[in-house]
């Protein structure tokens, strides 16, 4: 592994994130990827290999096995480990864009030109619901595999023996897993960690819609001042200038016009 690469992806993915974002970042890369890494695979590297059973039927510790370990949980944590930090690559690719679109409009235009993002880094726009969809995928990813994991793994933990009669097995044989205890261990700090990483993507989701509302209720309270400030000027200003009669040099009242009486004939009608 490259691990020039990985810190500049870090540092990327850091860049970008706010307070909780970098918890949820510490957390996942330190407290699940490299206890992954060191400590859970070696866990579990011997698991179906020191899966006894108290038979030598052939096949019955092979069946055995798959109906009570259906996926492992290595490949499991693997899995889910991928398609958790998905998002916040979505999020550095986002930027990406951004930052070459602006740059292809300098080499265009010229550096005086009008930029495009004032700040590419800055969630705004499209970048703000790029954050915000990834914060709510990354915590239903971890929802769903906390799903699967329960489904497969009744309250998280592995007994020490199962009792399997399953064909080939000629009876209801015993099975004894190997290292159960250190593997519940490990699978209850995997679950905890999950837990934890959940409750930080909602509560960063939570932070970034209320600091959205916060700002565009700020924004419409200053426009609606600066709409009673121009209302005020206004009327201030019509008061001044009402009652006043502007007479120029030619002005000349009005004449009312008097209607000429009928004249009257001296003879009267019959």
């Amino acid at each position: 592994m490259n691990w020039g690469v990985f810190e500049g992806l870090l540092s990327g993915v850091n860049k970008y994130s706010t307070a909780f974002g970098r918890i949820w970042l510490s957390l996942v890369f330190i407290f699940r990827l490299l206890v992954y890494v060191v400590a859970a695979e070696r866990v579990w590297s011997d698991d179906h290999k020191d899966f006894d059973c108290n038979t030598r039927q052939p096949g019955c510790r092979n069946v055995c096995f798959d109906h009570f370990f259906p996926v492992s949980h290595i490949r499991l944590w693997a899995l889910q480990l991928i398609l958790v930090t998905c998002p916040s690559l979505l999020v550095i690719m986002h930027v990406a864009y951004r930052e070459a679109k602006a740059q292809r409009r300098r080499t265009a235009e010229g550096d005086d030109c009008r930029r495009v993002y004032p700040d590419p880094g800055k969630k705004r726009g499209g970048l703000w619901w790029t954050y915000l969809l990834s914060l709510v995928f990354k915590a239903a990813v971890d929802v769903i595999f906390l799903y699967i994991f329960y489904r497969f793994y009744r309250n998280y933990t592995l007994p020490r023996v199962v009792k399997c009669e399953l064909p080939p097995c000629p009876n209801i044989v015993d099975c004894f897993i190997s290292r159960p205890t250190e593997k519940n261990i490990f699978t209850l700090f995997m679950v905890v960690t999950a837990c934890i990483c959940i409750t930080l993507s909602l509560v960063e989701a939570a932070y970034l819609i209320g600091k959205r509302c916060h700002e565009c209720l700020g924004a419409r309270r200053g426009q609606s001042r600066q709409h009673c400030r121009d209302c005020a000027l206004s009327r201030a200003e019509s008061s001044e200038t009402g009652g006043q009669v502007f007479q120029g040099a030619d002005y000349k009242p009005p004449t009312a016009s008097i209607p000429a009486s009928a004249p009257q004939d001296e003879e009267a009608l019959p």
